[in-house]
């Protein structure tokens, strides 16, 4: 099967889903599956997505498994307890054919659902990519590591692996991971999947997603509120660790007029995830410079469709002004030889209220309620 451990899935889930377990344990959302390769259709394997997911909702942490998360100090006690007796059920889930393409529908308690996205995109791209036996991944790393090489960026570049979800397959993430580590192991610092983190013994990488802002324009206190409420319960349920704060929920402006000097000084740097990386990276220098923090002291991680090129520039650009980080995934996982497949799974309801995702790309935008989305940016201020 190609799910076979609770494990195999990003960091942030479980960080997130302690976040909820002690914030929002009540709240009810709604997810969807959103195929923007639409040229793609899904639908011939739907059984056999089905099937896998039949499977991933049999599957439990195992005490090893457990033993290993007590291993990160981040997460508490009562929440591993929790996690002993947690089991993903399948009533939450619907996996359909659509009119267009395949459909997927996630429904239920926020904390019992918010650990699908990842292994459901999992199983969804490697079921697909099973027709593409043949691949030059191999071939391909290679040459990554030959860049990296050749660049001679000294130790200060580092990046990890953020590929999981639309990955060719689980053993190429893998095998890539193993020669990786063998041939640049001062430069590849760690993976956001849990799994490998444990098996090779490097450091799980991630803290929130967008979904985290999203839910609280429903559970905060005020709409125009709702990411500080957001990174506020954040600080307060990691007290320091776990501080690379998401700035694109709402834009990088808004996230700004928000990132006040408080949660400046509270949270170790912040991470970009859509629009210009080169802009966003010295709209936040100069708001910390402004605040006249010292970026030397803080980190910009770079995440969003990121290739080891563009990651060496980035570095290049402002390595000398600050720390940097890069999480590089589908460009790992899926630089194969064929065109990966561009699949989400976005939240658009909690507590039966749409929420939205407006981003620094339009193209990444997420929100099934127009007159809700016109809100929003009235609200925020935002002309776009």
């Amino acid at each position: 099967m190609i799910i076979d451990s609770l494990l195999d899935t990003d960091l942030y889930k479980l960080t997130m889903m302690q976040a909820v377990l002690h914030n929002a344990p009540a709240a009810n959302v709604e997810y969807r599956f959103l195929n923007r390769t639409s040229e793609v259709d899904l639908r011939p394997y739907l059984d056999e997505i089905n099937h896998e997911i039949d499977h991933l909702c049999e599957l439990r942490f195992t005490k090893k498994e457990l033993n290993y998360l007590q291993t990160l100090r981040f997460f508490k006690s009562e929440y591993l307890e929790f996690l002993r007796i947690f089991q993903l059920n399948r009533d939450f889930i619907k996996v359909t054919a659509g009119a267009e393409n395949l459909e997927i529908a996630i429904k239920g308690p926020w904390l019992h659902t918010i650990m699908f996205e990842i292994p459901v995109l999992a199983i969804v791209s490697e079921i697909y990519f099973r027709n593409f036996n043949k691949h030059v991944g191999r071939e391909r790393l290679q040459e990554k590591i030959q860049i990296i090489k050749s660049a001679r960026l000294g130790n200060r570049f580092h990046f990890a692996d953020f590929g999981t979800r639309r990955r060719f397959s689980r053993a190429w993430q893998g095998e890539l991971l193993q020669l990786l580590l063998a041939e640049i192991p001062q430069h590849i610092t760690g993976t956001s999947n849990l799994y490998y983190a444990n098996k090779f013994d490097i450091k799980p990488m991630g803290t929130m997603a967008h979904e985290y802002f999203q839910a609280y324009q429903a559970l905060g206190p005020r709409l125009v509120d709702s990411q500080k409420a957001a990174l506020e319960s954040w600080a307060n349920e990691y007290r320091g660790d776990l501080g690379i704060a998401l700035s694109d929920t709402y834009g990088i402006e808004v996230f700004l007029r928000d990132f006040d000097l408080y949660f400046c000084k509270l949270f170790d740097g912040v991470r970009h995830d859509s629009g210009d990386p080169f802009v966003w990276g010295e709209k936040v220098l100069e708001h910390y410079s402004k605040m006249r923090i010292d970026a030397h002291t803080k980190t910009l991680a770079f995440s969003d469709a990121l290739t080891i090129n563009l990651a060496i520039k980035l570095f290049e650009h402002f390595n000398d002004r600050t720390n940097i980080g890069f999480g590089i995934g589908t460009n790992l996982t899926n630089d194969v030889g064929y065109s990966p497949l561009n699949i989400v799974i976005k939240m658009v309801r909690c507590n039966d209220q749409a929420v939205a995702k407006i981003s620094d790309e339009p193209r990444k935008a997420i929100c099934d309620d127009p007159s809700y989305l016109t809100y929003l940016k009235h609200v925020f201020k935002i002309s776009v």
